[in-house]
């Protein structure tokens, strides 16, 4: 066999966090073999981002040794960083340089010489597909395409090893695609590639997985070999009468059960064992596991042994809980309409709570959204999709009152945005995209600002406060700094202040970009528990598995709806011989790879 490219043995680091000491790789032992994608999973917290930076020579072990390419990082960083490309999370693209000007300041700073530049630029545009868009600065592109222009600066010296840490985050199904056919690309010219993903299907597309948790390795083989043990233990359930997220909340409650999934007609389960707890007016069918499956398998019943090496798991189960509380634990109550007590929510009449008609948005001669019209009832789960530049987000922006539209009309909680916007958004709860949270505040201070921002007072403040730990299980780190948190516990502290004046309508803007999977679980159940209290819910998501949450969804594509309907609907417009059973994604990938067909063959 080949040399190893990378090795780790006895690997320990450690991170000092106020008067903690987190213990981030706790004597890790893994070996990466060459021209070979090597898939990186695991939590928040299980030290996935400090191994890639231990690799790349950018750290230094406590303890043990690491060898990249048959290098010693202690003794032979420079070497290392001369022969791998790596992009972390958030790659240093200049949003004031062109495309071409970013290129020419990467290949400056790799010392790349002008022989060699020319053709390895025209080679990464074209394989990029961002050729057309050498003037365009950097903070015109897309999310996908500024991903596309990380990847390319990168790879402009082809490397030896390439170290990807969730290149993928925030990217739409067609731009994670394009940019999974580059990963592809260079394990056919016998590059090592280390990637690191939230997305569990992109696991499937590689050679072996290093599944990490708490900083130890949980396992390491390929992606079927990990699905294989649960043959027998995977069922798709359907029911006569419930509704899949009410069937979702019975099934993930029941003994037994590992996992309940919302999936195309019904939700996936996976249980301990292989015996089916079946119930009056289900219906199971059992179905081969996948490596998600096995994911969530295995995280949920390994041993918290090493508890202090990051903050709360989010990984923990939250139904549960939640059910030994109150059936509407966290529903707000001005909107549930039932005492706190209460174990059941009735169901809300349905009347119409956001109302877009012919709603434009011109930054100059631009047009961003084009006259686009549509409704959303109380107690709805609503997806706006598209890919980036689709003008979804403008949309979200406008329908939150952060952005006034150039036309049209536009109604939330029955008041007009473009004359009571202030009065609009004490209705509304909203999540952004990057959490907006105050880093160098605490956990509890986090909450006391938001209390106040939103006008909350005396008793009912002090009462909100104790809720929002309570239900959020904040209690046991109200003092610690709000930039330390794992990205999912920030997630459950922004989505806490975004309730804090129990708002009717709650605006969540891709509020699981990146967070690990178990923690996305959770947030989604949270979700449910509001929809079915009453509150209206309107989330842009580029995890299509998120969508098939949704009661209705559009999917926008350059600034106009191209497709309107429940999920169901949505996936039924593209079921063909090529794709009888299509998948969300499919159905997003196939609507909009079409409607942008039609529009450059009109144009």
């Amino acid at each position: 066999m080949a040399a190893p490219a990378l090795e780790l043995d006895g690997v320990h680091k450690r991170f000092r966090q106020g008067r903690r000491v987190v213990e981030a790789l706790d004597g890790l032992s893994i070996t990466v073999q060459p021209a070979r994608i090597t898939g990186l999973l695991g939590p928040d917290g299980a030290g996935k981002t400090t191994l890639m930076r231990l690799a790349a020579g950018l750290l230094l072990p406590e303890e043990g040794t690491v060898r990249m390419l048959g290098h010693d990082t202690r003794e032979d960083s420079a070497a290392i960083q001369e022969a791998i490309g790596y992009m972390p999370q958030r790659f240093g693209l200049y949003e004031d340089l062109t495309v071409q000007e970013n290129l020419n300041l990467y290949a400056d700073l790799q010392g790349l010489d002008g022989t060699q530049r020319a053709a390895r630029f025209e080679e990464l545009l074209r394989m990029t597909a961002l050729g057309p868009f050498g003037t365009r600065r950097a903070s015109a592109l897309s999310g996908g395409m500024k991903q596309k222009l990380g990847l390319a600066c990168a790879l402009l010296r082809v490397p030896k090893f390439l170290i990807l840490d969730e290149p993928t985050v925030g990217v739409d199904p067609i731009s994670r695609r394009e940019l999974w056919s580059i990963i592809k690309t260079m394990r056919a010219q016998q590059v090592s590639v280390l990637v690191s993903t939230a997305y569990l299907d992109e696991a499937e597309l590689c050679d072996d997985i290093v599944l990490l948790h708490q900083g130890r390795l949980l396992a390491q083989q390929a992606p079927a070999a990990f699905g294989a043990q649960l043959n027998g233990r995977c069922y798709l359930v359907k029911h006569s009468a419930l509704r899949r997220r009410a069937l979702q909340a019975r099934l993930v409650a029941r003994q037994g059960v590992i996992d309940a999934l919302v999936q195309a007609d019904g939700v996936r389960v996976v249980l301990c064992d292989a015996q089916a707890h079946m119930q009056a007016g289900e219906d199971w069918h059992l179905v081969a596991p996948r490596f998600e499956d096995a994911f969530v398998s295995l995280l949920r019943s390994a041993p918290a042994e090493n508890a202090d090496a990051a903050l709360p798991n989010p990984g923990s189960n939250p139904t549960a809980a939640m059910s030994a509380r109150t059936g509407d634990a966290l529903a707000p109550s001005s909107t549930a309409g039932t005492s706190a007590g209460s174990a059941t929510v009735s169901a809300p009449a349905a009347d119409t709570v956001i109302e877009v008609h012919e709603l434009r948005r011109h930054f100059g001669s631009y047009e961003a959204v084009k006259g686009i019209s549509f409704s959303v009832a109380r107690g709805e789960v609503f997806g706006l999709l598209g890919a980036n530049g689709a003008g979804k987000s403008t949309t979200f922006r406008m329908l939150c009152g952060l952005l006034p539209a150039s036309s049209g009309t536009l109604r939330v909680a029955g008041l007009d945005l473009h004359t009571a916007r202030s009065a609009a958004r004490a209705r509304i709860g909203y999540v952004a995209q990057k959490f907006a949270l105050y880093g160098n505040l605490s956990v509890a201070q986090n909450l006391k600002f938001f209390a106040s921002a939103y006008g909350l007072r005396g008793a009912r403040r002090k009462a909100r406060l104790v809720w929002a730990q309570r239900e959020f299980d904040l209690g046991g780190f109200l003092d610690a700094g709000t930039a330390e948190l794992a990205l999912g516990f920030k997630q459950r502290l922004a989505l806490a202040c975004a309730l804090m004046h129990e708002p009717s309508i709650l605006f969540l803007d891709e509020p699981t970009s990146g967070v690990d999977p178990l923690a996305r679980r959770e947030f989604w159940q949270r979700i449910n528990h509001l929809a079915e209290s009453g509150v209206t819910v309107m989330v842009t998501t580029h995890f299509m598995d998120e969508a098939e949450y949704c009661d209705n969804l559009v999917l926008m594509s350059l600034g106009e709806i191209m497709a309107f309907g429940s999920p169901q609907e949505i996936r039924a417009r593209v079921r063909s011989a090529r794709l009888p059973n299509p998948s969300m994604e499919d159905a997003f990938i196939d609507l909009i790879q079409s409607h942008e067909a039609q529009i450059r063959r009109a144009v």
